[in-house]
């Protein structure tokens, strides 16, 4: 199993005027801890997308348990709880407040899609080998 942790501020921009995060970007910020939790790895999205794989997401579930508020300090948990063996890939993904309180739950499914072909793809290699350590 895979897990990273990613920080992100809440910012004015993303709350509503009582101080709630609007709803929808909870999945901007599921995105951004992916996209760390791969740079964390040692691989970027940029890489991936430069070996001809796309990563589109083909499923977004999201349950909603408390707010969170403007200036905020969220800690995104990411967690690949398998190793992808075919053209699939999921992250569990949960946010909490600085109390260490769980706020939002969400689970996204991407696939590895060739670029040039739009067909589905499997995990690129480098990513394997990067994966592969913590699923032994």
């Amino acid at each position: 199993m895979y897990e990273y942790n990613t920080k992100i501020r809440v910012r004015y921009a993303e709350a509503d005027p009582m101080n709630v995060v609007y709803y929808g970007n909870y999945a901007q910020y599921f995105e951004v801890a992916r996209v760390e939790s791969l740079r964390n790895l040692g691989i970027s999205y940029k890489e991936i997308e430069e070996m001809g794989i796309i990563l589109p997401v083909v499923e977004l579930n999201i349950k909603y348990l408390r707010p969170a508020k403007y200036d905020d300090l969220l800690t995104i948990k990411t967690v690949i709880k398998e190793l992808p063996i075919d053209h699939k890939i999921q992250f569990d993904q949960e946010v909490y407040n600085e109390e260490g309180k769980l706020l939002t739950i969400g689970v996204v499914k991407l696939y590895f899609m060739d670029k040039a072909l739009s067909k589905r793809a499997t995990m690129p290699e480098l990513l394997m080998q990067k994966l592969s350590p913590f699923f032994s």
